[in-house]
Order: C-alpha cells, then structure tokens, then sequence
C-alpha cells in the first residue's frame, strides 16, 4: 500500500483559504501514522485546478484518499475521476457537483449562503477578477464558530478566486460516480447552505457526518471529527 500500510491522504483547500487550515487536522493524522500531502490549490477554475491536483497524485506513491473543502470538492472531484489511485473522496463542507453544474449555481440552490454579498472584487491587469471575502465579514460567515483570533488571520491569508472559476460547469464524469464518497456537513454554514450540503451528498450516495453547529471552517472548528470521518474514508476503502 505505498508508505507503511496507509493510504496517503492529500489536502485540498478551498476558496478565500490555504493550506494553513488544515494544520490541526494535519497533526492528528501525522499522529495517526498517515502520510500527509497539502496541494497548493491554484483557485483558478476547475479544469486547471484539477489539473494541477492530477499532476500532484503522480507524484504520490500507493493509494490516496483526497480530501477537499468547500471549492476544493469540485477540484476534486475533476481530479479524481478515472482514478485507480484514489479509493475515497473526502468532501468538508464541500461542493460535490454532477456534470455540467458550476458551484455558484449550486450554492444558489437552496437559500441560506451569504457568500455573493460578502465578497470583495479586485480586477486584474489581464482582464480577470480575483475574489475575496471581505475582512470585516470573515468571521460572522465564514467561520463564526473559530476563535475571533484566529479567524481575523485567516482573513488576512485568505487566497483569493478567480471570479471566473464560480461560474464554469464541472466537465466530463466526476470522481464520485464510481468512488465512495465521505461527506461532513457544517450544520450552521453561511457559505454552503447545510440543505445544497445535503442534497449533494445524498446524491453521491456519500456516507454522512453532521456538525449541528459548525461554520463553514467546520474542519478548523472541529478537526476530530473531520479526522475521524478520513480514517472511516482510509478504513473502509482499504484493499
């Protein structure tokens, strides 16, 4: 099975986000005695995003279960499709699109995100515009159940989206229709409504893990259970 007799389990931040996220939830794994990778998601759009993470797997040795938050599930899901590597996809407070749907459709879906007034644009020499949630508002709705602290430096750390990315359709067979899917939904998201959270997973045929109460950083909030929800992923689609 690769490295020691467990599968690598690779990182995918999401939008306004990096890697820096996942630092508590990159602990208890190490801990656990799994190899750990966090791919730098370039926040371009989904085709060049999961290209990168596609890229990344092959550096990978042995079997993976890939992880995404929020945008992050839609880069994995392109990612993964096809894959013999990867035995399980890991979806925190993700999207979890089917062909042809944009994740700003699908955060339309049901009512509840307040995400499209809580960004600020900033447009780009090339034409593009970048996206970020706005400071002021980070943590009220993107992670109103993180230390005050500790969300005011995620505010400032945050990487931006292109704007671009939020509207283009998931293209080609996604990675769930053939891989088991694990979804943990953030019962209090202001971002991805806990209903659209639902409805996706439901859809995938996800096994399901809820936090009543979380945000949208529920993997910040509650590394634990988002730890614990991998290793169910690692366990059941062992080989």
């Amino acid at each position: 099975m690769g490295l020691g007799s467990k599968p690598t389990i690779v990182l995918v931040h999401g939008a306004f986000a990096d890697s820096s996220g996942f630092d508590a939830v990159i602990r208890r794994l190490l801990a656990g005695g799994y190899p750990v990778v966090a791919a730098p998601n370039p926040l371009r759009g989904i085709a060049f995003d999961a290209a990168a993470v596609k890229a990344l797997l092959s550096s990978v040795e042995g079997p993976v279960v890939l992880v995404g938050h929020s945008y992050g599930g839609a880069v994995i899901s392109a990612a993964a499709a096809g894959s013999d590597q990867v035995r399980a996809l890991v979806y925190l407070a993700a999207f979890v699109p089917d062909t042809g749907e944009a994740v700003g459709e699908l955060v339309a879906k049901f009512p509840g995100s307040t995400v499209n007034e809580s960004l600020k644009a900033v447009p780009l020499p090339d034409g593009q515009v970048d996206l970020y949630i706005d400071p002021a508002v980070y943590h009220s709705r993107f992670a109103a159940d993180v230390p005050a602290e500790d969300a005011a430096v995620y505010a400032i750390a945050q990487r931006p989206a292109a704007a671009a990315a939020f509207g283009e359709p998931a293209a080609g067979p996604q990675g769930w229709n053939t891989i088991p899917a694990f979804t943990l939904i953030s019962g209090a998201d202001m971002i991805i409504p806990p209903e659209t959270q639902e409805f996706m997973a439901e859809r995938a045929g996800a096994t399901v893990r809820v936090v009543d109460d979380a945000s949208h950083l529920v993997f910040v909030s509650h590394p634990e259970t988002a730890v614990a929800l991998i290793e169910q992923a690692a366990h059941e689609t062992a080989r």
